[in-house]
């Protein structure tokens, strides 16, 4: 099939930045859109923007980073919100067939020891309602005819995001399981991130939520034994879950609570991956810096 042109918002971020170059090293033709001037980048006004593209994939949003002020709280879920529903508004009438958005598996809340799919009902917390709403917007570009994607977006490890402020302290020996480091995660490296997108607007029979994670998903006292075997460092400097809590509040359930969830769509439709285990994706991440 022929490439097909895209407009992506949020491309100086750290999943959009290799999104970018996967698609223009792929031939496709990329629109970088903000909401503000700066160079390569163009102003997202509304009405016309999206005129000759195909596809338009919304990975923008308030960062989760930070203390969960009830003001931090509002931010971050209004920026997703408010900004989805603008993109729709600008589709509706134009050549876009397709609109990805971004979600997170935070969408499944603490699953525990359960094992969690794209069939399995939304949990609770402040990161799974904020999800639900995100998602719940972007939908409603389904009435208008577009077919909508949802990634939902694990641990992403690569060059930036999280990883880039863990990795220092594991390079330093101060490494250690987080609370229990029972937890399951469900990780995923940036370019099978990046690489599911394409994919996804390629492939007509993906529609609705995609879990955009590894196909096993693993302990937090594995991960951490993977990241200091990757920086041939020990790790033996636990830090407890009260301390967890105390230092970042609501942030700390990104932290502490349980993601055990499977690719389900990503399995069945066979998304190809490019590096499928942890230990692959911190050795790649690692090499690279």
């Amino acid at each position: 099939m022929s490439e097909i042109r895209i407009g992506i918002f949020g491309a100086s971020g750290f999943v959009g930045g290799v999104l970018r170059r996967l698609a223009t090293g792929a031939g496709m033709e990329a629109v970088c859109f903000s909401r503000r001037a700066q160079p390569g980048f163009r102003v997202f006004s509304g009405s016309g923007d999206f005129s000759g593209l195909d596809a338009v994939v919304n990975l923008a949003g308030e960062p989760i980073l930070g203390l969960w002020t009830a003001e931090r709280r509002r931010k971050i879920l209004e920026s997703r919100v408010d900004g989805t529903r603008r993109i729709i508004e600008a589709i509706r009438g134009t050549s876009v067939r397709t609109l990805l958005n971004a979600s997170a598996i935070g969408i499944y809340g603490d699953t525990g020891e359960l094992e969690v799919d794209e069939s399995s009902p939304v949990g609770d917390g402040f990161l799974a309602e904020t999800c639900r709403a995100w998602e719940s917007t972007a939908m409603e570009a389904a009435e208008g005819g577009t077919r909508v994607v949802i990634a939902r977006i694990g641990f992403v490890i690569g060059e930036g995001g999280a990883l880039r402020m863990i990795r220092p302290l594991f390079r330093a020996g101060l490494g250690g399981n987080l609370g229990s480091g029972r937890q399951w995660m469900s990780c995923v490296h940036v370019e099978d991130v990046a690489g599911m997108i394409l994919w996804a607007l390629r492939n007509p029979d993906v529609s609705g939520p995609v879990n955009a994670v590894m196909p096993g998903p693993v302990r937090n006292s594995e991960f951490t034994r993977a990241l200091a075997a990757s920086v041939r460092r020990p790790a033996v400097f636990p830090v407890p879950a009260f301390v967890l809590r105390l230092a970042l509040g609501g942030l700390s359930h990104v932290m502490l609570d349980s993601s055990r969830v499977r690719p389900g769509v990503a399995l069945r439709l066979g998304y190809p991956y490019k590096i499928p285990t942890l230990p692959a994706a911190l050795e790649c991440a690692n090499t690279k810096k």
